[in-house]
């Protein structure tokens, strides 16, 4: 999922421009079928579970602490919406945002009002999300006004860490909680050894290592900040099923593999088998874990 490269600075507003129209694109096109290849990204999407405040039958009538009520939740980044219809669920009383910068995965979000795990209704007092096309790096949304906010592999997406981190603490209400997954340096390493060339990308994009996040978060007055990182692998039968994952959930350009001979394609497929393991061909996925109180 992650073959972008960011091969420009982006230190620029025509730069970041541009690259947020490179990732509106590939994952508009990703869109039709993301939900199908999107295997890892949502399983990452329900370790976020775990750090959110209790379901609506717990104690606390959906409480982000000890004394208020989860009233609004955005989903940064939301994708086709599987997780912004869980949040739906989960706190059926609340107003549910689900924002993202393509269009087209916002579609596919309005298309799928179901549960993803047995395409049965969500629950019948749960009310419908909001769905709202917009950039992390500039939420257009009141001060204070999140009281939940989650996001799954979305930020990793974004020139700006600092940036977003920074609008996620302006939108959140004081006391309000942030559980955000992204990515790692080592993140789709056999992918980047498998396809690495002398003088060529390989690819992958270079994600923020776990002591930039520490600065970036540090950055804004949080009352609590965990990281948690972990290390995640998949398997799939085949290098065609491997790169299907990557490719067919996020970006396409300077995807690995591009302009190789057939000698080097067979080169790059021998050196991924190599690492084949009696589960399948491994992709591993750096995941980190930020759970952030306001």
């Amino acid at each position: 999922m992650a073959t972008l490269t960011q091969d420009a600075p982006l230190g620029d507003e025509t730069s970041a421009s541009h690259w947020r129209q490179r990732v509106d694109r590939a994952f508009s096109r990703a869109a039709p079928r993301y939900r199908q290849l999107a295997r890892a990204q949502l399983a990452m999407a329900q370790s976020l579970l775990d750090d959110l405040p209790p379901r609506h039958a717990q104690a606390r009538q959906n409480t982000v602490n000890d004394h208020e009520p989860v009233q609004n939740v955005l989903d940064l980044g939301c994708g086709p919406g599987d997780l912004t219809w869980q949040m739906c669920d989960r706190y059926p009383n609340a107003q549910v945002i689900g924002l993202d910068l393509s269009l087209a995965m916002l579609a596919e979000a309005r298309r799928h009002a179901a549960r993803p795990d047995d395409s049965r209704p969500c629950s019948a007092s749960a009310s419908s999300p909001v769905w709202l096309k917009a950039d992390a790096q500039s939420l257009p949304l009141a001060t204070a006004s999140i009281d939940l906010l989650v996001s799954n592999l979305a930020i990793q997406w974004c020139p700006d860490l600092a940036q977003v981190l920074a609008n996620v603490h302006r939108v959140l209400r004081p006391g309000g909680r942030a559980v955000i997954n992204t990515l790692l340096p080592g993140t789709l390493h056999e992918v980047a050894s498998a396809w690495q060339r002398p003088g060529h990308s390989s690819g992958v994009l270079v994600f923020p290592s776990l002591a930039q996040h520490q600065q970036r978060v540090d950055q804004s007055p949080w009352q609590d900040a965990v990281l948690r990182p972990r290390e995640v692998t998949f398997h799939y039968p085949d290098i065609h099923a491997v790169m299907a994952s990557i490719k067919g959930v996020g970006a396409q350009v300077a995807r690995p593999g591009a302009g190789l001979t057939r000698r080097e394609l067979a080169q790059a497929k021998q050196r991924y088998e190599r690492l084949r393991t009696p589960q399948g061909l491994p992709v591993t996925y750096h995941q980190l874990t930020l759970v952030l109180t306001r």
